[in-house]
């Protein structure tokens, strides 16, 4: 990128939102994705959606790329930037611009932090569910991209269950509005949920319309502790198969366990295999009968302890092992590599003994923990990125990780984005036929390949093939 072309940049945001400084840049250089890294040209930040439209048509005329990016707390390097690049960061977008009881929607900028929404919106007895690890420093922009999910997602569902309109900036510099408060809507092609999990491919977000429900009046939470991963396991079976609907079911293994009490001391079994944490929330008796249910269902699986929050104080505690579990891996080892693999839930048990085996099988430490009443597991990886041959060892651990997910007919992501650390996965799970669509789509409204290229799937042939690929090859696609 010359000097001229700087220029242009620093009349469309200004020179006080403009930076190419080298510390600034590697600021902007990585996502939440570990090894992976790429210096951006410059960094801007702008004011309003004109900006955004003059910056995209500039990079259509010099040819350089775009990458969106909020928080920057990604795990697939999905905001990671690429050679000849800029990044357009959307934290000054941070203001709640309606929160409509009577429709019980909210209009947001992509920058408003997701706990902080829940905070706002919670005030008036709204909520809103989705709750991703990072809730209280990712935005609503990043979930919007990445179809977030969270802890909540068993029984309240993903990000894109509760986005009703977005309105963007399109790769030609028009600005696109689509979906409404209406509950229901059908004309023409559903672009909204085109969107959702676009990861920045499509479009710069600019403001958000989301649906917000009544918030529940009873919340119950329960601990249980596990002698045998097994025993766990079958519990999660046990009380999908009972007809209940947790809003939250998270597991965590051994090692996580102990990562966990070595780092927040809060007196957890170290000899247990699996612990599991359960809340069940809504409105009048059924919660407190569902609750009782699990405990039963919990006991019958041989859980050695099972602890019941009285107050809600005491939950917050007892939440707190699952919140801090990555906070806590990552304190062992240099490098923590969190992956996201899901399977149908049937299959979680199996998942979770895969995930064990690759961990003897490569010789490398694996932490589990994630979401067991969807499926979704986040096995981690505790290596360092300085020894080539550690991390060789980590990468052939996943690669056997994502391909036996997806023999169980489960899949490579099942919140975290696609991005490019997997995206040398996607054609076992879609097919060409999956792969070529989404190549046209984007190519049909991304005709200069400007927004965040190189993610997903690559439109240039240096990054394509289904062969898994190094950090080093990814990152110098």
């Amino acid at each position: 990128m010359n000097d001229s072309v700087k220029q242009k940049l620093k009349t469309i945001v200004g020179s006080s939102n403009y930076f190419d400084s080298y510390e600034d840049r590697m600021v902007y250089s990585y996502d939440g994705t570990p090894t992976l890294h790429q210096m951006p040209e410059a960094v801007v930040f702008t004011t309003d959606e004109q900006q955004i439209s003059n910056i995209i048509k500039c990079a259509n005329e010099d040819k350089f790329a775009v990458v969106p990016r909020g928080a920057g707390t990604g795990l697939s390097g999905g905001s990671v930037p690429v050679e000849n690049s800029i990044v357009i960061v959307m934290t000054k977008w941070n203001k709640i611009l309606e929160v409509d009881d009577k429709n019980l929607t909210a209009w947001v900028q992509p920058g408003v932090i997701t706990g902080a929404l829940q905070k706002e919106v919670e005030k008036l007895g709204l909520f809103y569910p989705p709750d991703p690890g990072s809730l209280h420093v990712c935005t609503i922009g990043g979930n919007v991209a990445n179809n977030a999910g969270g802890l909540r997602g068993l029984k309240y569902g993903v990000t894109k269950n509760y986005v009703l309109g977005v309105e963007m900036i399109l790769p030609n510099g028009d600005l696109l509005k689509t979906g409404g408060k209406n509950m229901k809507d059908v004309a023409g092609y559903n672009l909204r949920d085109f969107i959702v999990g676009s990861e920045g491919t499509l479009g710069v977000i600019t403001k958000v319309l989301l649906k917000l429900i009544p918030k529940p009046t009873q919340t119950i939470t329960l601990l249980a502790y596990f002698d045998k991963l097994t025993d766990s396991a079958q519990a999660v079976s046990d009380i999908i198969a009972a007809h209940i609907t947790p809003c939250m079911m998270e597991f965590l293994d051994n090692t996580t366990i102990n990562c966990i009490e070595d780092y927040a001391k809060i007196g957890l079994p170290r000899n247990s295999e699996a612990i599991l944490l359960l809340e069940v929330d809504g409105r009048g008796s059924a919660v407190a009968e569902d609750a009782e249910t699990m405990k039963n269902i919990l006991q019958k699986n041989h859980a050695s302890f099972i602890k019941v929050a009285t107050t809600e104080e005491e939950s917050n505690k007892l939440k707190t092992a699952r919140r801090t579990a990555f906070s806590a891996l990552a304190r062992r080892r240099p490098t923590t590599i969190l992956e996201d693999a899901t399977v149908p839930r049937s299959e979680l048990p199996v998942m979770i003994e895969k995930v064990t085996h690759a961990a003897k099988m490569f010789d490398v430490i694996i932490g589990n923990f994630g979401h067991a009443g969807d499926g979704n597991l986040h096995p981690t990886c505790l290596t360092d990125e300085r020894d080539k041959q550690e991390i060789e060892k980590a990468h052939r651990a996943f690669d056997f990780i994502f391909n036996e997910a997806i023999k169980l007919g489960g899949t490579i992501t099942g919140e975290h984005g696609t991005g490019l650390s997997k995206k040398h996965f996607l054609e076992k799970l879609a097919g060409i036929p999956g792969i070529e669509m989404m190549k046209k789509i984007k190519a049909s409204i991304d005709e200069n390949n400007i927004l965040n290229p190189g993610k997903i799937f690559t439109i240039s042939p240096k990054c394509e093939g289904s062969l898994p690929m190094s950090r080093e090859q990814i990152k110098d696609f």
